[in-house]
């Protein structure tokens, strides 16, 4: 869900003349946006396309919530693992040229899951498929700050998000739809046809690179780089940040379909499947971010994003449907005010390397999605939604204690400053 959208900072533009970039009214302008909206809708219907049709691949295969949960949980693994080579073969190949084989080969490798004959089969190939999808979002953003004018350059990211938004949702709601309806292998293979279509979308749209500057991939420097981020420990908060806010996040929608098909609701799979419109939620939430920062302050937003997830979870406990959706949509508020404020202080904190902390970002936000769905959904088989709740409202609460230690810390330094200036 770069989230949906993956809103970490873009990589700083090149020395190109910025007169000589893609200018909003241009044919190659209006190109660039269609086609990297095009490939955020494909990669992420296919990253989150087997979160719809849990509830039903569970039936069909005999599988536990924590087991079928590997299907989602595989493919955002790979794709963590391949974010940093990516963003190297990026600088090595062309940004063009990695983000057209990142969504062509995830494509034609979707095609190939309906097909699988076990779990293990299927889990396999979706590690696989989200390593290839690295590409794009290790990529995406670097191209639109090569091509596009700087005066342009916040309506193309923004245009990029919203597909990765509409791609995060269409992928969870066709694939449930179409599962409901034709069973799982129909819905993975409606989600794999609807990505082929957006990934050839992309390559017939896409500008060629204009201005791209091949840059060697000197593993020591990258190494070095990556090194100075893990020891930053701004930085590291926010990764844990990240990657706390995304486990709530895996937890709840890996397990909200089994609930909602279960007593006491008992809704419908298709109707069940629906409860994925809530993801717009967050594309609100998401914009709402950088106006509350500006207004509270990071902490005092990174505070209000916890206490509106914690609140979601406490009402989704509830035993109505109308308390279990207001509670989603809390969750989905705060996830993605959450998910905004600290992404978008990642490159604020990094004075060198931007990139490469933005990519460490995504890598921790991924890794949470894939441990805090296979968790949640794993407590939810023992427990029910209480244990899902529980493991959520626990990420939460280290999230509060990550925060709290940072005021804290924050507290410290400005009354050293002062004492100092006494002095």
């Amino acid at each position: 869900m770069q989230p949906a959208s993956t809103e970490a900072s873009a990589p700083a533009p090149t020395s190109t003349p910025a007169d000589l970039r893609l200018r909003p009214g241009s044919r190659d302008f209006r190109r660039a946006n269609l086609a990297l909206f095009a490939a955020g809708v494909a990669t992420f219907v296919l990253l989150y396309s087997t979160q719809g049709l849990l509830p039903v691949l569970s039936a069909d295969l005999g599988l536990t919530p924590g087991q079928a949960s590997w299907t989602a949980s595989a493919s955002t693994l790979g794709l963590a693992l391949a974010l940093l080579p990516a963003s190297a073969l990026s600088d090595r190949y062309g940004r063009t040229a990695v983000m057209t084989a990142s969504t062509l080969a995830a494509a034609l490798l979707a095609l190939a899951l309906p097909f699988a004959p076990d779990l293990t089969t299927l889990v396999v190939l979706r590690a696989v498929q989200g390593a290839a999808l690295a590409g794009l979002p290790a990529t995406a953003m670097a191209y639109l700050a090569e091509e596009v004018h700087p005066s342009a350059l916040a309506s193309a990211m923004g245009l990029y998000v919203a597909g990765n938004s509409i791609g995060g949702m269409g992928g969870r709601l066709v694939s449930g739809w179409a599962a409901a309806a034709w069973g799982w292998r129909w819905g993975l293979a409606v989600s794999a046809a609807l990505a082929l279509l957006a990934a050839l979308a992309f390559r017939a749209l896409v500008p060629r690179a204009r201005h791209f500057r091949r840059v060697p991939v000197d593993a020591r420097a990258l190494a070095a780089t990556v090194t100075a981020h893990l020891r930053n420990p701004l930085l590291l908060r926010l990764y844990a940040l990240g990657m706390l806010f995304m486990a709530v996040f895996g937890a709840v929608y890996n397990t909200v379909g089994y609930r909602l098909t279960a007593a006491p609701f008992h809704l419908p799979e298709s109707v069940a499947a629906s409860i994925f419109v809530v993801y717009l939620v967050g594309t609100a939430s998401s914009a709402s971010a950088g106006r509350l920062t500006a207004r509270c302050g990071r902490r005092g937003t990174l505070y209000l994003a916890i206490g509106t997830t914690t609140a979601g979870l406490l009402l989704s406990l509830a035993g109505s449907l109308l308390c279990a959706v207001l509670g989603l949509v809390l969750i989905t508020a705060g996830f993605f005010a959450g998910h905004a404020t600290a992404s978008s202080a990642v490159g604020r904190t990094a004075t060198t390397g931007r990139a490469q902390a933005s990519a460490l970002y995504l890598i921790a936000y991924y890794l949470g999605n894939s441990l805090g769905g296979t968790l949640g959904a794993d407590a939810y088989h023992s427990t029910g939604w209480s244990g899902t709740a529980t493991v959520a409202l626990t990420a939460m609460a280290c999230a509060a204690g990550v925060t709290l230690y940072a005021t804290h810390r924050a507290h410290a330094t400005r009354r050293a400053g002062a004492a100092t200036v006494r002095a």
